[in-house]
């Protein structure tokens, strides 16, 4: 066998083998046909005793321009062509939607999610990929295509609000980010630490959100628990996997009272963790939150610069621990990761169709995780 696979013996003059394709390319009916061993070998003399004179590179073929400095395109490359163009045939025959590879709404299987900018209408659809890994946490988790951090945190454009202007609302806006982060996304906090970043860009003046911060750190209870604000771990009980949380969520605003830009964060967060002491269980604690913030006129609230006031604050947990308040998320391991509890209704915890219910009876069970 001779270079690209073709037969030993005399070949096809390259010039005449160019021809041959034209003429087929073009559909006649009469297109020419292959050469008989006599009539290759006649008309590689008649070739050989025409190269007398130098023939010019040919500067154009059809629906191809050929390149200055390159010989003839090996017969190999048409059949690699057409051999492809029929696979692509074969594929659009048996796939005339493209549905192959996509997920319930519309988008291709593993594409990020674009950013959350209004209230979804269903909720997520299930995805394929079974248990959860040290190496794939997110796996089998409609998170598995949510953004990292606050990537997945959308931030609307800012405009002149109430006594702010356009850079000031801006600038409250990121700062309202940073509160979401330093609070459900900063890895000290999660393993445990204060939240010393997320307590410093909240109002010192106001009184009593500062005592149940202060209470619900230092001796947690039912009627003061932080996980209501913020993500901790206890580290002799689990350990966070990876250095990635997924988020999904938005920021809104309008003019609240006094003339306040009142902010509001709902945002969704799905961290994978594993048992403190080793081990290759991995299940996912999911935890979403409704937080609402006012950035006042100080001029009318007593207040410091960069620091906003606590209207509001819910929290949806799953896989948190249902055992009394502990001041961490306990998710429990050993198979028992996809719920959160007996007795409670049933919960999409991946489901932001709607405001998170209020007085929901015990735990509740999760449907996924």
């Amino acid at each position: 066998m001779s270079e690209g696979g073709e037969k030993d013996g005399p070949s096809v003059p390259d010039e005449m083998w160019e021809e041959f394709l034209r003429a087929s390319a073009d559909g006649a009916g009469n297109a020419p046909k292959e050469l008989s061993a006599a009539d290759r070998e006649a008309a590689a003399g008649r070739l050989r005793a025409e190269r007398a004179e130098p023939t010019p590179w040919r500067a154009h073929t059809p629906a191809r321009t050929a390149r200055p400095g390159r010989g003839p395109r090996r017969r190999t490359g048409w059949y690699v062509a057409g051999f492809l163009a029929l696979l692509v045939l074969f594929v659009v025959a048996l796939d005339p939607g493209g549905v192959v590879g996509r997920t319930g709404d519309g988008e291709p299987a593993g594409k990020p999610l674009a950013q959350e900018t209004g209230r979804p209408e269903q909720a997520p659809p299930p995805e394929p990929g079974g248990r959860p890994t040290l190496d794939e946490p997110f796996r089998g988790s409609p998170a598995a295509r949510w953004a990292n951090g606050t990537a997945g945190i959308t931030v609307p454009a800012a405009r002149a609000t109430g006594w702010m202007t356009k850079a000031e609302v801006e600038r409250a806006l990121t700062r309202s980010r940073d509160f979401l982060a330093a609070s459900g996304l900063d890895p000290a906090v999660l393993r445990g630490g204060r939240p010393e970043k997320a307590i410093a860009l909240m109002n010192p003046h106001q009184k009593d959100v500062t005592t149940y911060v202060t209470t619900s750190l230092r001796a947690p209870d039912e009627e003061h628990d932080p996980l209501l604000l913020f993500s901790r771990f206890d580290p002799a009980q689990a350990r966070p996997v990876g250095d990635v949380v997924k988020t999904r969520g938005r920021i809104s605003y309008r003019e609240g009272r006094r003339g306040a830009l009142e902010v509001t964060a709902d945002v969704t967060y799905v961290y994978p963790v594993a048992p403190a002491g080793g081990g290759d269980e991995v299940v996912r604690v999911i935890v979403r939150r409704e937080t609402v913030m006012s950035w006042d006129d100080p001029s009318k609230v007593i207040t410091e610069e960069g620091t906003f006031s606590l209207l509001s604050y819910k929290t949806d947990m799953t896989n948190g621990g249902c055992d009394g308040a502990t001041g961490y998320f306990r998710p429990e391991f050993g198979g028992g990761g996809a719920g959160g509890g007996a007795g409670g209704e049933a919960v999409d915890p991946y489901d932001r169709t709607g405001p998170i219910s209020e007085g929901r009876g015990g735990c509740g069970t999760a449907t996924r995780s």
